[in-house]
């Protein structure tokens, strides 16, 4: 008696050629979900419609792609350089940054409420000019 030899397991085998499809194409991110729903219409149109439907519903078509999140992980504040003098320089750069940033917008805080006062101001100037316009036409 002959044993078959066991089957290679590839690891989207065992999910189906659907879900294999659908690992593949979110690998290359959303530019191919939207090329391949572009080539359904083209080809076929129920394709297509069945693609644009489907990414809706999955939420591949509104969400920030995986590989995008993965690409901008650098921008992490926390994350160590592993030389000790540039994150002390990165660490020193962003607290000073960070202060500016506080005394800018303090600075045009008081920007807005000088403006807002001085337009007060003349509003309540024209106010009293028009009353005292008003009182002095009714005397006369």
């Amino acid at each position: 008696m002959t044993t078959l030899a066991p089957e290679a397991t590839h690891p989207s085998s065992k999910d189906g050629w659907f879900s294999a499809c659908e690992n593949w194409m979110d690998r290359r991110g959303k530019g191919a979900w939207i090329a391949a729903m572009i080539l359904g219409f083209i080809f076929f149109w129920p394709l297509g419609l069945a693609l644009l439907f489907y990414m809706i519903w999955s939420d591949r078509m509104f969400s920030k792609s995986h590989s995008c999140s993965r690409s901008k992980s650098f921008y992490r504040r926390d994350a160590s350089s592993g030389n000790a003098a540039f994150d002390a320089y990165k660490a020193d750069t962003l607290r000073r940054l960070e202060e500016e940033q506080q005394q800018f917008e303090a600075f045009m805080n008081r920007l807005r409420a000088a403006k807002d006062q001085s337009e007060f101001d003349e509003f309540m100037k024209d106010r009293s000019r028009k009353t005292e316009d008003k009182s002095a036409q009714a005397e006369a």
